[in-house]
């Protein structure tokens, strides 16, 4: 009966602590939107105190994923009665499957490139409280036991200074209580830009371009969500995936912000 009731007193006190960590950071939250002002994601003008993280103007602006959806990539497919998209149906995928919150065209196309090119990771938060809105039941079903952002080869970390996908990853985990790994996925090829190729050759160009930690521990029978900005083939995504699975894991999803047209 004792240990019952510590059982339950010690529950209470992680949920209080937990509401206690909420309201902290939303007073934190409000403060720092007093001193820097929040800027829109789309048209990066500064939005007045309280009026929420995007222009109401821009926000129809964003072409939003949409049922059906691909039962892979989760790309908007036409019909209810089709499983998969174009591309899924005709490629072997590594990961179980996936969520992207809109496509990646025009005003959205520009807001997520500003975010991985010129250092607008401030326009994250709202990106992420879409996706947690959106797509958090779904995300919960996966069951994950950690997130792990495609990583950056350190050449390409140096100059650019961050790494979206660990801004986004980070941004997911804090507001869904899932612990990031950084560490246990590196990118030993400084490879070429994806954009720059063709379907083909972005498979090669990412051939043997990651690898694990020596110390797979981390990965071994785990549940892992790949966190990154833009899906387009799924050849990063596929890559990280069957490195990850060779090395233990238990199985992949993903979550980018946006979603190309594929080939």
């Amino acid at each position: 009966m004792c240990k019952e009731l510590n059982g339950q007193r010690r529950y209470k006190v992680r949920i209080n602590f937990a509401i206690i960590k909420q309201k902290i950071r939303y007073v934190q939250n409000k403060i720092e939107d007093i001193i820097y002002p929040r800027r829109c994601p789309v048209c990066d003008e500064v939005l007045r105190f309280g009026r929420g993280k995007i222009c109401a103007k821009c926000y129809h602006q964003l072409s939003y994923i949409h049922e059906p959806r691909c039962k892979k990539c989760g790309r908007s497919i036409r019909k209810f009665e089709q499983e998969y998209c174009y591309d899924c149906s005709r490629k072997k995928h590594f990961f179980i499957s996936g969520i992207a919150l809109i496509d990646n065209v025009e005003a959205g196309k520009k807001s997520v490139y500003a975010i991985k090119y010129h250092n607008k990771r401030e326009y994250v938060d709202f990106y992420t409280d879409e996706i947690v809105k959106r797509y958090s039941d779904e995300i919960r079903y996966w069951q994950p036991d950690i997130l792990i952002p495609v990583p950056l080869h350190k050449k390409k970390m140096i100059k650019r200074g961050y790494n979206q996908a660990e801004v986004i990853a980070v941004s997911i985990g804090m507001k869904m209580g899932i612990k990031v790994d950084k560490k246990s996925l590196k990118r030993i090829v400084n490879t070429k830009p994806q954009k720059e190729l063709n379907d083909i050759e972005r498979r090669r160009n990412l051939a043997n371009a990651f690898c694990v930690n020596i110390n797979q521990k981390n990965v071994k029978g785990k549940s892992i969500i790949l966190i990154d900005d833009i899906y387009t083939t799924g050849s990063t995504i596929d890559e990280c995936a069957k490195v990850l699975l060779k090395a233990g894991a238990k199985k992949v999803h993903f979550i980018t912000l946006s979603i190309g047209i594929g080939y």
